[in-house]
């Protein structure tokens, strides 16, 4: 494993390359006898190298790519997630020459390097001397011609010509090391920037905390922006394995483009255009007919599927929207759960066969869990929390029925016993 002699010493190389699959707790407990080996750099390399397996495995595959300390590590994007930004990027620029994407919040330069490919100039910025040092190499490592400047954002941003793309993630936390969240909160303040960089960019791509409402952060956007023609024209929630890890703004000069709003969640993809209000009502659709309380699982013996929204969704609150587009209805207003008639192939989460549902009788449950010993349990819009049902139950954990917990829009308490579909 070649690496830079600028950045480590051949010594430190050797150790790195002898010790790259080995527990890093232990290399640091065992030390070094060897002086010449620089062991914080070499465990911070061999780290670095094993969480980019998993996380930047192309990257990871990549001789001679230094890595940078355990933090940046952690707050950079995957790969998964940097590709994404690269085709939502691609699909704003659409098919003409694409001539500048700017990052003005370089980091280790994982977005950066996927969102810019493509672009006949790309430019990367960053404040700490030591990540422009690191991205230099590693961009000449990867083959990508890319403009390294080591500057602030703010001192950086009036330079600028104009550019097709920039993009900004500002950094999530405070002078004393703790989080924030608000965009005002962050560095840079994007809010105090947003008039300059509205003339210097064709669009703006924001990477901001899975933590934030979206619709607060459009609204803060929105009333921060100098010109009315532009907008927040795009929302990303992204997610990977089920868990939100992005949320993502984009800014446009097209005011007639309506908002839209993707969920994603790996390979799906649920967009949607916002409309008055955000959870779905118990009116019923083409499908079932408007009723007081939802559809009953045994209504006529016939098999009923219950859908469980992904993170991405639930982070939306596109509840009506879904009860739009697919024939389902919620459980109850506060359950976030669906019912159907049918099986859903596109549903964006996961599904199953609802095999029996049950009271919070005793002797009901009883009846219905007879043959069950152990089964994953969810609860939603329901007074125990998981481990205290599981302890009511008697149940362990996992195997291959699933039980939901939750609350009808009666008031009533309900077991949905199923089996994972998808």
């Amino acid at each position: 494993m070649y690496l830079c002699s600028m950045l480590i010493n051949e010594t430190t190389c050797r150790y790195i390359r002898q010790h790259q699959d080995d527990d890093v707790r232990l290399l640091a407990l065992q030390g070094t006898k060897d002086p010449e080996v620089d062991l914080t750099l070499a465990l911070q390399q061999i780290a670095g190298r094993q969480t980019a397996r998993r996380k930047l495995p192309s990257w990871a595959e990549t001789e001679g790519i230094v890595y940078p300390p355990h933090l940046n590590m952690e707050q950079c994007s995957s790969e998964q997630t940097a590709r994404y930004k690269q085709q939502v990027v691609e699909r704003l620029c659409g098919e003409g020459e694409r001539k500048l994407l700017v990052d003005l919040t370089g980091g280790f330069g994982v977005d950066f390097y996927w969102m810019s490919r493509g672009f006949k100039h790309r430019t990367y910025v960053e404040q700490s001397e030591a990540l422009c040092l690191l991205a230099e190499h590693n961009f000449k490592t990867l083959s990508h011609d890319s403009s390294v400047c080591c500057s602030t954002t703010a001192a950086f941003l009036p330079t600028i010509g104009h550019a097709d793309v920039i993009f900004l993630d500002p950094a999530r936390r405070d002078d004393h090391g703790g989080r924030t969240y608000g965009i005002a909160d962050c560095t840079p303040n994007v809010l105090e920037l947003l008039p300059l960089l509205q003339e210097k960019a064709r669009f703006i791509v924001l990477k901001l905390s899975p933590m934030l409402d979206w619709r607060k952060a459009v609204s803060d956007l929105e009333h921060a922006s100098s010109a009315p023609e532009a907008h927040v024209c795009e929302v990303h929630i992204v997610g990977v394995d089920n868990e939100c890890k992005e949320l993502l703004l984009v800014l446009c000069q097209q005011p007639t483009t309506r908002l839209h709003v993707a969920c994603v969640n790996n390979s799906s993809s649920f967009t949607f255009v916002p409309s008055v209000g955000t959870h779905c009502s118990l009116r019923g659709n083409s499908l079932f007919p408007p009723r007081e309380q939802p559809l009953s699982p045994m209504h006529d013996g016939s098999p009923l599927y219950l859908y469980e929204p992904n993170a991405s969704v639930m982070k939306a609150g596109c509840y009506m929207e879904l009860a739009e587009r697919f024939p389902v209805e919620q459980v109850a207003q506060n359950s976030h759960l669906f019912l159907s008639t049918v099986e859903i192939g596109d549903f964006p989460g996961r599904s199953f066969e609802i095999q029996s549902v049950s009271s919070m009788n005793k002797r009901e449950i009883n009846q219905k869990l007879t043959t069950i010993e152990s089964a994953n349990i969810s609860v939603r819009n329901f007074p125990l929390s998981v481990q205290q049902l599981r302890k009511k139950l008697k149940l362990k954990d996992g195997g291959q029925t699933y039980i939901f917990a939750t609350t009808l829009q009666n008031g009533e308490h309900r077991l949905f016993i199923c089996r994972k579909i998808s």
